[in-house]
């Protein structure tokens, strides 16, 4: 292990490093020229210093080293104005080391390189281009936690790159983009894990482990509950923050105006179209069907053992949105305008059905032929559950539910998988026939219609106006390079 091997012989780590030491101004035609001669074999080598490093995540000589693009509350919510760690980022460090940090946001970007000389005693690479990061060979591992519309471009393009990726969720905005991302994880054989962290969590584990043994009988329907969205004032065009690249900010959607208006609202104590509060809107993400939605649907999906497949059908039952639409697309630009209400059914072949609800306690109701379990992130009930002090399950069953590995926190288990050159256990491959079924229920509520779909072609069938949102055209300067 821990060696590239190449028909025509053994490339050093020499000359691996030296390949990629161009500059940035002629990096991407040479990395572009070099993934079109390494792609063939990419899917089984394994680059030197990505398959020693990290093995046991204690020496400093084997930990990764990890560079982030985008820096906001998943690392401190310092820049949702408190001072302390959150979320992913400060795990990462139980298991490597942060030697870049990059945002379009210079307030963030310094953040984040402070807190990488907290943990790391070292200075990190700053960087504005997430190109740059794509181009530094001393990268092994990409920490993607950008707004939603910038994960599949930058995923894309750091698997091309040769890296291991850790992308925060949903995994993409369009189901155009998660068939893209999987053909490429699958060409090159990087591993990426998903942060929808419910995977590890020990109650989710043992609601499919149950699920498997047969405690629920034939599986007939989940319910996933995942609250509604809020609404917003309007929110008036404003000047661009000095410390923010607006236009590297939004990358590949429709360029717009920056609106921004301070308040009581949220982590951000503001109405905007930026930090945080771009959930809320569909430029740039699905609303709560993609943000807790891909989530729950995930372990719905996973439960109900289609994460192969997808639904025939999608049907809105209801809807709200805060403004009017026409043909899919909002016409107010001044207001939040992702669905702040609504119960949509998705129904697979077989008559098993996956319902999403903006109402109801926040989780998910399995529910089958010989009884039902609810589940979320504190709890987990019902009648099998009650039954397990009489009839626990068999030794390792919820191993076996979690990809035959041992049950460990989901950062450690996408390291184990780098380690291994094993698919973590959220893998892209099941997150996006989860998340298709998220964004058709988007697309539904957006031209509030019922759709057909296909899960082998994966297509809409029969309705060109919602077959054209499953994809969306980039900008100019910013499509994906593959």
């Amino acid at each position: 292990m821990g060696l590239l091997f190449i028909v025509s012989g053994i490339v050093s780590l020499t000359t691996i490093r030296f390949m990629y030491k161009s500059s940035l101004q002629a990096s991407l035609v040479s990395r572009r020229a070099a993934l079109r001669s390494t792609l063939g074999f990419a899917g089984a080598a394994m680059v030197l210093n990505r398959t020693r490093r990290g093995y046991a995540f204690t020496s400093a000589n084997d930990r990764p080293r990890i560079a982030a693009i985008g820096t906001g509350s998943r690392w401190c919510q310092r820049a949702t104005g408190l001072d302390r760690p959150y979320g992913s980022a400060p795990d990462f460090t139980k298991y490597g080391d942060y030697i870049a940090v990059c945002d379009a946001d210079s307030s963030r970007r310094q953040m984040a390189g402070d807190l990488v000389k907290q943990w790391h005693g070292h200075e990190a690479s700053q960087q504005a281009d997430y190109r740059a990061i794509l181009d530094n060979a001393d990268v092994d591992i990409v920490h993607i936690s950008t707004p939603d519309h910038w994960h599949a471009k930058i995923a894309i393009e750091a698997m091309l790159a040769g890296k291991d990726v850790y992308c925060e969720k949903p995994m993409t905005l369009t189901i155009d983009e998660g068939r893209r991302i999987c053909d490429v994880c699958e060409k090159t054989g990087r591993i990426v894990q998903i942060g929808t962290q419910q995977r590890s969590s020990r109650q989710f584990i043992q609601a499919i482990a149950l699920i498997r043994a047969g405690r629920l009988g034939k599986l007939k329907k989940a319910t996933c509950s995942i609250g509604g969205a809020p609404t917003s004032p309007e929110i008036p065009v404003a000047n661009v923050p000095q410390s923010l690249d607006w236009n590297q900010w939004q990358g590949p959607v429709t360029d717009t105006n920056y609106r921004y208006k301070a308040g009581p609202n949220g982590e951000t104590q503001s109405w905007s179209r930026c930090h945080y509060e771009f959930r809320w809107w569909y430029e740039y993400s699905g609303g709560k069907l993609t943000d807790w939605g891909a989530h729950h649907v995930d372990i719905a999906t996973w439960g109900l053992d289609k994460t192969a497949t997808g639904p025939v059908s999608v049907t809105p039952v209801k809807v709200v949105h805060p403004v009017e639409f026409k043909d899919g697309y909002p016409l107010d630009p001044s207001r939040y305008n992702t669905a702040t209400q609504f119960q949509i059914l998705s129904t697979f072949a077989d008559g098993v059905e996956i319902e999403i609800r903006h109402d109801g306690g926040n989780g998910i109701l399995f529910e089958g032929t010989e009884g039902r379990i609810f589940v979320n992130r504190g709890r987990i009930t019902g009648e099998p559950v009650e039954q397990l002090a009489s009839s626990p399950l068999p030794e390792g069953a919820m191993e076996q539910a979690y990809k035959n590995r041992s049950l460990v926190d989901h950062f450690r288990n996408f390291f184990e998988g780098v380690r291994d050159r094993k698919e973590p256990i959220s893998d892209v491959f099941s997150h996006h026939r989860a998340l298709s079924t998220c964004h058709l229920s988007g697309i539904a509520a957006r031209l509030n219609r019922k759709l057909t779909w296909d899960p082998e072609k994966q297509q809409i069938i029969g309705d060109a106006m919602a077959q054209n949102l499953v994809a969306r055209d980039y900008r100019n300067g910013f499509e994906i390079e593959s």
